[in-house]
């Protein structure tokens, strides 16, 4: 994941997590490399305040799909232009097939 990050960096790219995918991963086990990659200061955190709650429900609802994390991914992508690195594609591809795929 570090060289994903310092390749984006690199390219004059940005990176962003959305807040809930740091849940999500946390409540595995240790999550040391993930520690490390969020308190670098070219990662854009992305929170889900109460407009982008709500637009995230919309797409839950136009997709199918009943997992916010996973839909928070895919809008983040989409709105920055960004791939999605993921381990569980087929999930990023049900909200919007049209986004780019890293698959970790």
């Amino acid at each position: 994941m570090q060289a994903r990050l310092d390749e984006a960096i690199r390219r004059g790219g940005t990176v962003c997590v959305p807040v809930g995918a740091i849940a999500q991963a946390w409540r595995g086990s240790r999550q040391v490399r993930l520690a490390r990659l969020l308190k670098s200061r070219d990662i854009d955190i992305a929170i889900m305040t109460p407009n982008v709650a709500r637009t995230v429900g919309l797409l839950c609802a136009r997709s199918g799909h009943d997992d916010v994390i996973d839909v928070h991914v895919a809008l983040c992508a989409k709105e920055r232009g960004h791939a999605v690195i993921t381990s569980d594609p087929d999930d990023i591809s049900r909200v919007d097939p049209t986004l780019p795929i890293i698959r970790a």
